[in-house]
């Protein structure tokens, strides 16, 4: 025996058809222009730990860094977590842009 469909797309009215769209002319788009691309310099390991504080490894200890990472993202770092953790800190390696000519 057939299905019987009890659901239709159809409104029961016609709407009234759109206004005519009139057509405004854009302005052109600009030409795309690549960025240069970025040297970064020596690698730094960071810990971050659950108050947002991070410290640098530096002759045999670990000292208060400068900058969070939300900081270095910020600006224009290359900043990659490490998947090991450290006494339950997140490890990430911080790499600085080189100044160019």
């Amino acid at each position: 025996m057939a299905q019987k469909h009890r659901f239709h797309h159809r409104k029961s009215g016609r709407s009234p058809t759109p206004a005519v769209r009139q057509n405004i002319p854009r302005e052109a788009p600009a030409p795309y222009v690549p960025k240069p691309p970025i040297q970064y310099g020596k690698a730094l390991v960071l810990l971050e730990d659950g108050d947002r504080s991070t410290f640098e490894f530096v002759a045999g200890a670990w000292i208060p860094y400068g900058l969070t990472i939300a900081q270095c993202r910020f600006g224009e770092c290359m900043v990659k977590e490490l998947p090991q953790k450290v006494n339950g800190r997140t490890r990430y390696e911080i790499r600085h842009p080189i100044p160019s000519n």
